[in-house]
């Protein structure tokens, strides 16, 4: 059991280290939507969400006598900002920031999920059961990503087609 726990503490500060990396990316990306409203919202009420989701690790963390990982959390950082760098330069922003956005939400999920099964292994009702709330509220976003995307990438094709600026973000 005491390896289950150490594997379990590992993929925690591994989620922890995760949810900062996304604070930094949903910033990055907010900072720069200025022709897509709905979905400047929805990210900045995710990035609420991330917080008290990174909170809540904390909490698990220090419940199971651990920390986050500050080399984990700085890592994960740095790709957040090495992702956000590459959008900069991209003409189709706010489409590639669509994208990778529901990509790293199934990560998340299926992050979740993992971390779930593995908490009731190792005996932990508590940590199974905010791994799962933290899983439904990112397939809460997932599916809104996937059910805005049609609207959002006709938004984008159109002010593209009129060679408007404002198309990439």
């Amino acid at each position: 059991m005491t390896k289950m726990n150490e594997v379990l503490n590992q993929w925690l500060r591994d989620a922890h280290a995760m949810e900062q990396q996304a604070i930094l990316m949903l910033n990055r990306q907010v900072d720069r939507l200025e022709h897509y409203p709905e979905l400047r919202a929805r990210m900045e009420q995710h990035i609420d969400e991330t917080k008290s989701q990174r909170a809540r690790l904390e909490k698990c963390l220090e419940a199971r006598g651990t920390s986050p990982s500050a080399v984990k959390d700085v890592v994960g950082q740095t790709a957040a900002l090495l992702q956000s760098l590459g959008g900069v330069v991209a003409g189709d922003e706010v489409v590639k920031g669509l994208l990778g956005s529901y990509v790293f939400e199934q990560m998340e999920i299926c992050s979740y999920r993992i971390l779930k099964s593995a908490a009731e292994m190792a005996g932990d009702p508590t940590t199974a059961l905010m791994c799962e709330e933290i899983c439904r509220e990112e397939e809460a976003m997932a599916d809104w990503l996937a059910e805005h995307e049609p609207k959002l990438v006709q938004a984008y094709l159109t002010r593209a087609a009129a060679s408007l600026d404002e198309a990439k973000r």
